[in-house]
């Protein structure tokens, strides 16, 4: 995790999905755990490690609980799974597929937290956890990149490409996760997993997405519906505020949250990555509408293009519905975060605000569903 963020605010800052976001906390009293055995697991399993310990609590991270351990010669972060009361959804908050994952890809050119260990024995602490090294640096929560000049704010988006195309570009015999998904129809089944997901975790009907579910197995694009031109190791959720960047320099040193990684199509997880572009800054962390030259953002055309140099992809069929799936995917996501809320499991104080953005994510989904051809 990262020790600062962007150090100047913007008015998007001052809403509680961007400060509070920022720095740690007091563990939550539902995420508490039993520190010295944690300790004593820490003493066998990491090299070096030496008490006595203490525990923050990171402010961000509505699935996966993430808190900074400390000591007095080094500091950790452990990413758990919630606490021992939360009931989970099927296939959600797979913490050993984020160490598995970036455990791989350290001998790589994709920047990873340096993984230390993993327990997957929930009676150490309760839940199953692993530990990685604290990196410091900046995490940059708002993509308008406040307080940058417009060379600093491009010297930070030509990195943001440099490392997802490194990511899609990952050999995946080579790094030993060719079992880490099933790379065939990749969109098919991601519609259809997230159609479950919504629908276990609804509160109140939202008509879009009900509407988005329906459309969009009938509108896969007909080039995806085999295997893709490149099967790729896909983040799943990758973000700005996903990265760690060095505190002073253009270069990220960590991508962060792997929760939603698997083997899939490149094209849909950088279809994700381009929804900033499309969404308002004053709903979501997004750029719409803001002057993108005069901030030295490069428009969303030049932003793909310079990725599909750099992987020699290019974009089968109807840009917008990978937006649309985007979106509903994420919509979907909200949701669950909803739901968490309703039943008390929610990680994060900021929970119930994230989850009542699921309807207007929905809505905007299918405002770009109805713009394909």
């Amino acid at each position: 995790m990262a020790a600062s963020d962007s150090a100047t605010a913007s008015p998007a800052e001052e809403r509680p999905d961007y400060s509070a976001f920022v720095g740690t906390r007091a563990v939550a009293e539902r995420q508490r755990f039993d520190l010295d055995a944690l300790a004593a697991w820490l003493r066998e399993h990491v090299d070096g490690f030496d008490g006595p310990l203490s525990a923050e609590q990171f402010a961000g991270g509505q699935s996966n609980p993430t808190f900074k351990l400390v000591t007095p010669s080094r500091s950790y972060v452990m990413r758990a799974k919630p606490g021992p009361a939360a009931k989970l959804l099927p296939s959600a908050h797979a913490i050993e597929r984020e160490y598995r994952v970036m455990h791989a890809l350290a001998d790589t050119d994709v920047p990873v937290a340096h993984m230390l260990a993993l327990c997957e024995d929930e009676t150490v602490i309760g839940r199953a956890f692993y530990v990685m090294e604290y990196v410091e640096g900046r995490v940059l929560w708002d993509p308008s990149l406040p307080g940058m000049t417009p060379t600093q704010r491009a010297a930070v988006y030509d990195e943001m490409n440099r490392v997802i195309a490194a990511l899609h570009s990952v050999d995946v015999n080579s790094a030993g996760l060719t079992d880490y998904g099933k790379p065939g129809n990749y969109l098919a089944r991601q519609i259809a997993r997230w159609s479950k997901q919504y629908e276990a975790s609804e509160t109140e009907p939202i008509e879009a997405m009900h509407r988005l579910i329906e459309w969009l197995p009938q509108h896969v694009p007909v080039q995806t519906q085999a295997a893709p031109a490149r099967v790729s190791i896909v983040h799943g959720d990758y973000r700005l505020d996903n990265l760690i960047f060095h505190p002073s320099e253009p270069r990220v040193l960590a991508v962060l949250d792997w929760e939603l990684s698997t083997l899939g199509d490149p094209i849909v997880d950088f279809a994700y990555h381009c929804m900033t572009w499309h969404v308002d800054p004053l709903q979501f962390r997004g750029i719409a509408g803001l002057d993108w030259q005069m901030l030295g953002i490069p428009d969303e055309t030049r932003y793909v293009a310079r990725y599909c140099e750099r992987t020699g992809l290019t974009l089968p069929g109807d840009w917008n519905f990978y937006l649309a799936f985007n979106m509903f995917r994420i919509a979907a996501i909200l949701q669950g975060i909803m739901k968490r809320v309703t039943v008390g499991t929610a990680a994060s104080a900021q929970a119930a605000d994230a989850g009542r953005r699921a309807r207007p994510m929905a809505e905007l989904a299918w405002s770009y569903a109805c713009k394909v051809r």
